[in-house]
């Protein structure tokens, strides 16, 4: 199905043409001056030097090709040469019909669907979430769900930090605490426990308590740096720890995650690539792409149009350990290799910018990826709190994310207890509903590479360019179909047709943009313009809706038509945002 705007362009096209005109100066965009147009045209500025006549002129001969159209109720010539459009009624409803049968609404599924890996989780395992994980986890969320929609296979990747330096904190502390757990014992040949010897709560004490002794005793550093290579050389006891550190860290980062309605295809960790990096190492030395520096394996990544240094990406250290960048080439290598995909997103902090600058090039350069494989950083900015540094607990201390959800439930649910307006038995739901919403959306409708403020009084508001607001907007929309629906009312018989007022036309206008907008945020990978949009069509309902008796209305054929917008309105904005990630209760 055609997007509107390009139906709208075909039409004026077809009137350049038949003017004398060449058909590419018949584009189309959404008026800036709404006040006066719905749509404008400003091909004959740009064909005024082309054609050596005045624009008016152009756009005179452009509008007397649409006295008859089909699809403009309205189009006027305006000096200099601008041409002012207005949508027939007619025309748009029966393409919202179009919308509105389209299992899609409209938007054009993908003729070759691509497989996308989105990298958008990276927690490290014992460490519980924090308010630094919200961004990833949540802007690669909405990414994922909007490549789906659009079609495409879209492959979503934790890739949990589980190999390193810190196990072998964990195993160390473990040690000193209870030395005679099996784990430690050389000469144990039994099945080892199948429950951990820990809980999440006293995992979680565990690793900061161990990482503060190894700033302090240099030789407790040294028992963790050997406990991490005995791991890494699959000492079959502090495997078994590893798996319980695991399991213990997944089953509750699952469990934090499903709060904020996100999740994984895969639970890959940096310890899945390491089999493949033996062999990668070969492979760039043998291929002359790395060399020794400083008896560093370095591969070198800077190109003649670079206008800042980029250092070469680090392979190995100079005693043969491993890297993050060895271990991000060597994930790049297993993707490659057991899904093939066509692009590899990963939702960042924009600091890590430089790093995966050296780490893509790397991989470009080595032919680690195919030529037309897509790598792909999306840096996001920082999270801050009212006073513009990052945002902290009232103590100053990192925020735990379980934390930042609960505060955010338990100001929704005291608002909705005020409102009084949901049974108190289904506040506490509501509340988790509405509250996923506001932060959702809160942190959404702002671009992912700017840094913004989380203002929890703002982000939880009824009114405003708020998750609630639109939530509100939705149930109000629910409501007075469910009132029609009371009183006999049959949506199923319910048919659009013309706007009978201005207002109305507004809204059907919003929503008759929702497949180029969907389009647009998928090709520059912008969920806040999936909320911008919403935003708009919120405020296009709640101007229909306060100037227009619905319900009241006596003229049957004219209630029918407004009813079957709402319900098309409900069903764009519940598309649109459970590609953001969160849903509408029924009630506020």
């Amino acid at each position: 199905m055609k997007k509107l705007i390009d139906l709208l362009a075909e039409e004026m096209q077809a009137a350049f043409e038949k003017a004398g005109y060449d058909a590419s100066y018949g584009r189309v965009s959404v008026s800036n001056r709404p006040d006066l147009c719905e749509y404008q045209c400003n091909g004959a500025m740009a064909g005024a030097k082309a054609y050596k006549k005045a624009p008016i002129m152009i756009a005179n001969d452009v509008v007397a090709q649409l006295q008859e159209s089909h699809v403009f109720s309205q189009v006027d010539a305006v000096n200099p040469g601008f041409i002012n459009l207005r949508v027939k009624e007619e025309f748009l409803a029966d393409y919202l019909k179009e919308m509105a049968a389209d299992e899609h609404l409209g938007v054009t599924q993908a003729e070759q669907p691509k497989t996308i890996m989105i990298d958008y989780g990276g927690p490290n395992v014992a460490k519980p979430l924090h308010v630094g994980h919200l961004r990833s986890a949540i802007i690669g969320e909405s990414l994922k769900r909007l490549g789906r929609f659009m079609g495409h296979k879209v492959i979503g990747d934790v890739h949990l930090g589980d190999w390193g330096l810190q196990m072998g904190l964990i195993i160390t502390e473990l040690r000193h605490r209870q030395p005679d757990l099996v784990y430690f014992q050389e000469d144990y040949e039994g099945e080892y426990p199948t429950e951990a010897p820990f809980t999440i709560s006293e995992l979680e004490e565990i690793y900061p308590a161990a990482s503060a002794k190894s700033k302090e005793d240099e030789a407790y550093k040294e028992e963790a740096m050997e406990a991490t290579h005995r791991l890494q050389q699959g000492d079959a006891g502090y495997m078994a720890l590893w798996n319980h550190i695991l399991n213990v860290s997944v089953t509750d980062l699952k469990k934090n995650y499903e709060k904020l309605n996100v999740t994984f295809d895969l639970w890959k960790k940096e310890s899945d690539a390491q089999p493949y990096i033996p062999d990668m190492v070969q492979y760039l030395k043998d291929e002359g792409y790395a060399h020794l520096d400083q008896g560093a394996l370095v591969v070198d990544v800077k190109e003649e149009t670079d206008t800042k240094e980029i250092p070469p990406c680090m392979i190995l250290k100079s005693d043969g350990a491993s890297l993050y960048n060895t271990t991000d080439l060597a994930t790049i290598v297993e993707r490659m290799k057991l899904f093939h995909p066509d692009e590899i997103i990963y939702v960042v902090d924009k600091r890590q910018e430089l790093y995966f600058t050296q780490v893509f090039r790397c991989a470009r350069k080595a032919k680690l990826v195919d030529e037309d494989t897509g790598l792909f950083f999306l840096g996001f900015g920082t999270m801050n709190g009212k006073d513009g540094k990052p945002f902290k607990t009232r103590q100053g201390g990192v925020m735990r994310l379980e934390t930042l959800i609960g505060e955010i439930n338990d100001e929704m649910y005291k608002k909705i207890v005020e409102n009084r307006s949901v049974k108190s038995e289904d506040a506490q739901k509501t509340a988790q509903t509405v509250g996923l919403a506001a932060i959702k959306y809160g942190d959404l409708s702002n671009q992912a590479t700017k840094d913004y403020v989380f203002d929890v009084d703002r982000f939880t508001s009824f009114e405003g360019d708020t998750g609630p607001y639109i939530l509100y907007t939705i149930v109000r929309i629910k409501s007075i179909l469910n009132r029609y629906v009371e009183v006999g009312g049959d949506l199923a018989a319910c048919s659009m047709s013309g706007a009978s007022n201005e207002s109305e036309k507004s809204l059907m206008l919003e929503l008759g943009k929702f497949a180029g907008m969907i389009e647009n945020a998928y090709e520059e990978k912008a969920p806040h313009k999936i909320c911008a949009y919403i935003y708009d069509v919120a405020n296009a309902f709640n101007h229909f809706y306060h100037e227009t008796k619905i319900l009241g209305e006596e003229d049957e054929y004219k209630k029918q038509s407004w009813i079957a917008l709402l319900a098309f309105a409900q069903r764009v904005l519940e598309t649109a945002i459970d590609i953001l990630g969160f849903s509408a209760p029924d009630k506020m």
